[in-house]
């Protein structure tokens, strides 16, 4: 995968995997080598950063990738099912979902819309972490420290809320990397890791 985010990189994608051999190849079932959790941003494009092409990637997405029921199912499948060796999450600089997560502890904040407030409430801890209690000052904040704080909360919420991701980390057969992507400069830079390549 950082091959493909190299070449990607570089400006020499190879399109891998992206022909009519490959669809009818996979349809009938899929092997990918990894599962991607990664924010819903329009820009963070998890089989054109690597490189990669149909059946290659499991990919879920959600804005601010923040742990829900159902990216704990999606990745569970991922990994019971599919057999994934790697879940990485991943991240970026510039994420919407974290600059709403610090503008609402300001303290001259407008309530955010209900479904919005409880997709940013997990991250709203590393807000806290990274610029104090009580009402912060959003010009005052690195939002990207604030981002990879939560890219580690991210990690450490689906070894516990998860008993099959666990296990697989435990019994060493999946890794989880979290990894934060460069908007400008397309690159991949991973952050933590856990299991397999501790």
């Amino acid at each position: 995968m950082l091959d493909g985010n190299a070449r990607f990189v570089a400006g020499e994608p190879q399109h891998p995997h992206q022909d009519v051999e490959r669809r009818e190849s996979v349809a009938d079932g899929q092997e990918p080598v990894a599962a991607i959790f990664g924010c819903a941003d329009s820009r963070l494009a998890a089989e054109i950063i690597f490189d990669m092409g149909l059946g290659d990637a499991f990919v879920v997405r959600n804005a601010g990738q923040v742990v829900s029921d159902s990216v704990i199912g999606s990745l569970e499948y991922a990994v019971a099912v599919l057999h994934v060796p790697l879940i990485l999450v991943l991240g970026h600089d510039s994420c919407g979902a974290v600059a709403a997560a610090i503008g609402s502890q300001a303290e001259d904040a407008d309530p955010l819309p209900p479904h919005i407030a409880q997709l940013i409430a997990p991250i709203v801890p590393a807000v806290h972490r990274v610029g104090g209690d009580g009402a912060v000052d959003p010009a005052a904040i690195d939002a990207g420290e604030v981002g990879r704080e939560h890219l580690r909360d991210t990690v450490s919420e689906l070894l516990a809320q998860s008993e099959i991701i666990a296990s697989a980390v435990a019994e060493n057969t999946l890794a989880i990397v979290g990894a934060n992507y460069r908007l400008a400069e397309g690159r991949v830079v991973p952050d933590v890791v856990v299991g397999m390549r501790d």
